[in-house]
């Protein structure tokens, strides 16, 4: 036996499984992108995401994705993954939103007889939309993939930032058409809008352009959405249909219910390749937004650079875990990562909130605001991974109150909806500032979310504010939510004063945060309703839902709305008589039951209580760390964690509001989470990834190692912080930034000696009144 030979081929062995590893980390982060998660719930009687599964790129202006419905209501994606016939492939999309909206400009290629209308789902044949199945479906960040089964047609679709690039395989030698439908939308009258379509056009400009544009009213006033779309093979004829009157070889057609049947050759089995280039401002900059994104023909090529794209964005955060982890984790990046979106066309133009048309120097005009949702952590995520971003997107925000007066409150195409209660654009602002973010003013963000705290708007009579110090349910509806929310805002207003050495600002508003206090009953042990006569509304029920109005609750009950005081947790333990019944309260909290019939449409994803399917709950696991048993947090973080996310359809307990619900997973996944969005403090809760990495701007990472990560070892036995035993129960912006390593060790059991102290507990500003200096 020749030893040396042996050894030779066993070091060429390792070499080559060494080799093998290594390539295998440096494999793209993409593929574990799964776009098909929160597209649908395996019980369709629950909430799942609400996500759309189509090409689109980080924070751009086009989704372009598939829809299931004619109408899209619910899912407000549009693509629901139960549903078995797709209607076409519109160009704009939202993510995660219990409302539905936009899904500009459809297409569909059909062969044989081209009808003009979708049809019903339940008759095949009764219309253009066509059955498809998931086993010939695929999709990844930037694109998508789907074969019609009436058609027998391969649609491919991919994605610029004001683009959207489709490649349709037809079967040879059969007729070829494309529908155009200007008139798809949720044409539907909801509680408090109108969608409508008031004008339309299509135009054939030649036999390879088609250019038009739609007017509409919805969730957003007077959009406007222009197009050109151009073919890479010649047209051979055009139907242009105005509602139920069909025109031949006609070149315009304008009105409020217009389509169009695009004729082509029957061809040898070759791709017909569509680019559409897409604007809200006007039709030239739409045909210059496709000129310089997507002058070319190289379908392949667009959809390398989108995966190259979003794999930078990916790259953020490095981890280590099992797949199904990943997959969940970086898809949940892909969700936060694809929303506010740049509105600002290639030149920089974009429709402001007053309908004129501004120029942003920077080419940066950010809208989709889901603002009760996000700034609770994925604002707090994008001030960790998107600094630059943060601020183009707080520049976005100033301009509105240029125009209104006041900061968005839900923001959609640039126009506010007034969807939700609060004006959370002030923490937003608030906590990029008190991080030292840089890119924008901060005289004129104080002066911004000053006005906005004083300044009367839909859903914020400061006149009653100051003048009861809460606000009356006879006077304002979902008069609870709103006080504990107003009251958290002010807090965050009051902290910017701190900054800025404003003493009589900073003492007045910290004295407003203090207003929640008005409405707690020690009887019942709950914050509850007011009238302006200051007595109690009657009879009261903590399990009773309220939606968005008729209710002293927004989207919630009692118990969920209870603990809406991250400002001043330690009051709130002080208002029920200290840790050991606010304890026991939590302990209720996580295991009482609904009452049956109590329960609505707003609330979903259930541990006692708790519904992780809506964002009131979001940060209550982690209240244990603030009154000595951080074990609990640990215990029910995990359970969270390994029991609400999948990386399926139904991934998500709920809708994913943009980003919010990643969020959650992504900073609760690494080990800590913002439970006061704006105080740069994290509650450590339970992680369990193997090791995550955060690249932090300026070359600096953070590094959380987690030992004996497992759903069995949900319990922190012990932690180590740059090497040194670790004993708070939580972390700040300062140790993240400054670089580091945290490593916890992790149990079956909890270690009911760490983090108990009162110094180990997050820090709670003082609520008290002293002036400044």
């Amino acid at each position: 036996m020749d030893i040396s030979k042996t050894f030779a081929r066993i070091f060429a062995l390792l070499l080559l499984v060494s080799t093998v590893l290594n390539a295998q980390d440096k494999q793209s982060l993409t593929r574990y992108v799964n776009p098909f998660i929160g597209t649908g719930a395996v019980d369709q009687s629950s909430l799942s995401g609400s996500n759309f599964p189509g090409a689109t790129l980080p924070f751009g202006f086009v989704q372009l994705s598939p829809d299931t419905q004619d109408n899209p209501d619910n899912p407000a994606s549009g693509y629901d993954y139960n549903d078995k016939t797709i209607v076409g492939f519109s160009h704009t999309h939202l993510s995660g939103t219990g409302v539905s909206d936009l899904f500009d400009v459809l297409l569909m290629p059909v062969t044989g007889e081209a009808k003009t209308t979708p049809g019903d789902a339940d008759k095949p044949g009764s219309g253009y939309r066509s059955r498809f199945s998931h086993s010939q479906e695929s999709a990844k960040p930037g694109y998508y993939q789907v074969r019609l089964l009436d058609y027998d047609v391969n649609a491919e679709l991919t994605a610029t930032e004001h683009t959207g690039f489709h490649r349709y395989t037809f079967p040879s030698g059969k007729p070829a058409h494309v529908i155009i439908d200007l008139n798809h939308s949720l044409n539907k009258k909801r509680s408090y809008w109108w969608c409508k379509i008031l004008a339309a056009e299509i135009r054939k400009v030649d036999d390879r352009t088609i250019e038009g544009y739609r007017v509409l009213t919805g969730w957003a006033r007077l959009r406007k959405v222009y197009f050109r779309a151009e073919f890479s093979s010649p047209l051979s004829s055009v139907k242009m249909v105005n509602g139920q009157r069909v025109y031949d070889n006609e070149t315009v057609v304008n009105g409020t219910n217009v389509k169009s049947v695009l004729d082509f050759n029957p061809g040898d089995g070759k791709p017909l390749l569509v680019k559409v280039g897409l604007s809200a401002v006007s039709l030239e900059n739409a045909r210059e937004n496709l000129r310089k994104e997507n002058p070319a023909w190289d379908f392949d090529a667009v959809a390398g650079k989108a995966d190259e794209k979003w794999e930078r964005e990916l790259a953020r955060v490095s981890i280590e875990g099992t797949d199904q982890q990943k997959q969940i984790f970086y898809t949940g990046l892909y969700h936060a990562f694809t929303q506010p979106n740049n509105m600002a066309d290639v030149n920089g133009d974009y429709q402001a909130t007053d309908f004129t048309i501004h120029n942003a120097s920077n080419k940066k005009h950010y809208s989709t605001f889901s603002l009760w949702d996000t700034y609770r952590a994925a604002h707090p995520l994008y001030t960790l991974l998107q600094r630059e971003r943060t601020a183009d997107c707080i520049n976005s925000m100033f301009r509105q109150y240029d125009t209104y007066g006041y900061l968005p409150i839900w923001q959609l195409w640039g126009d506010e909806n007034y969807c939700m209660i609060g004006n959370h654009a002030i923490p937003v602002i608030a906590d990029a500032a008190l991080k030292g973010i840089k890119g924008f003013d901060v005289n004129k963000a104080y002066e911004a979310v000053k006005a906005s705290s004083e300044r009367i708007h839909p859903g914020s009579p400061f006149d009653l504010w100051e003048k009861y110090k809460y606000m009356p349910e006879n006077l304002q509806s979902q008069s609870v939510s709103i006080t504990l929310e107003m009251a958290y805002d002010d807090w965050c207003v009051a902290q910017l004063a701190r900054k800025l050495g404003k003493a009589a600002d900073y003492n007045r508003f910290m004295l407003r945060s203090q207003y929640y206090k008005n409405l707690y009953d020690k009887q019942s042990g709950f914050f509850r309703a007011k009238n302006d006569d200051g007595k109690w509304v009657s009879p009261f029920n903590p399990l009773q839902y309220g939606g968005n109005g008729g209710n002293p609750y927004t989207e919630g009950n009692a118990w969920q709305y209870f603990w809406y005081v991250p400002q001043d947790v330690e009051g709130l333990i002080a208002l029920v008589g200290g840790d050991k019944t606010f304890i026991e309260k939590l302990d209720k909290f996580f295991t009482l039951k609904d009452l049956p019939g109590e329960v609505n449409g707003n609330a979903s994803g259930f541990i006692g209580q708790y519904a992780h399917g809506n964002e009131p709950s979001h940060h209550v696991a982690y209240l244990y760390n603030y009154a000595g048993q951080p074990w609990k947090t640990q215990l029910y973080v995990a359970r969270i964690l390994n029991e609400l996310y999948n990386n399926s359809s139904s991934g998500y307990s709920g809708n994913e509001d943009c980003g919010q619900m990643s969020a959650w997973y992504i900073f609760s996944a690494m080990g800590f989470y913002p439970v006061n969005p704006a105080s740069s403090v994290y509650a450590i809760g339970s992680p369990v990834l193997a090791k995550a990495v955060i690249h932090l701007d300026g070359g600096k990472d953070f590094t959380v190692v987690t030992k004996n990560a497992s759903a069995k070892n949900p319990y922190i036995q012990s932690v180590k912080l740059n090497g040194k035993a670790y004993s708070k129960t939580f972390l700040t912006q300062s140790d993240l930034e400054r670089g580091g390593t945290i490593e916890f060790t992790m149990g079956p059991q909890p270690n009911k000696n760490w983090g108990v102290g009162k110094v180990s507990r997050p820090p709670v500003t003082s609520p008290g009144l002293a002036s400044l200096r």
